[in-house]
């Protein structure tokens, strides 16, 4: 398991196999721009590989769901997983599933080992 770490502006981004897992920053706002950053690293990085994406949601932050709508759009992006055990924040991405149009490749977990587990199921 090979593990990159990039510092970002917005937060942290690390790889594991074929998965991108973010870490952002306490009280950032998630948008399009920096959701099209994320996902030019998986593509740059992935190549023409399948992949997945952890939003381990250590920190509080917030998310614009339009994000949900380009990240569906991409062809190699396979599941996206949302790690906490805030139950607002798990409501709230119970919200933002609704924006992503695949959504049986839209897991919320717990851990970040279960969801690990289950985006090396999707892809």
């Amino acid at each position: 398991m090979t593990k990159e770490v990039i510092d970002l502006d917005f937060g942290k981004v690390s790889f594991v196999d074929n998965i991108l897992i973010a870490e952002l920053n306490e009280g950032v706002l998630f948008d399009v721009e920096s959701n099209r950053i994320l996902l030019e690293l998986g593509r740059k990085t992935f190549k023409d590989q399948f992949y997945g994406y952890i939003s381990n949601r250590v920190n509080s932050y917030a998310v614009n769901p339009m994000v949900y709508l380009e990240s569906a759009a991409a062809p190699t992006l396979k599941a996206i997983a949302v790690v906490t055990s805030d139950e607002v924040c798990k409501q709230n991405a119970f919200l933002e599933k609704q924006f992503y149009k695949e959504n049986n490749s839209f897991g919320i977990f717990a851990t970040l080992e279960e969801a690990i587990e289950w985006i090396k199921e999707k892809i």
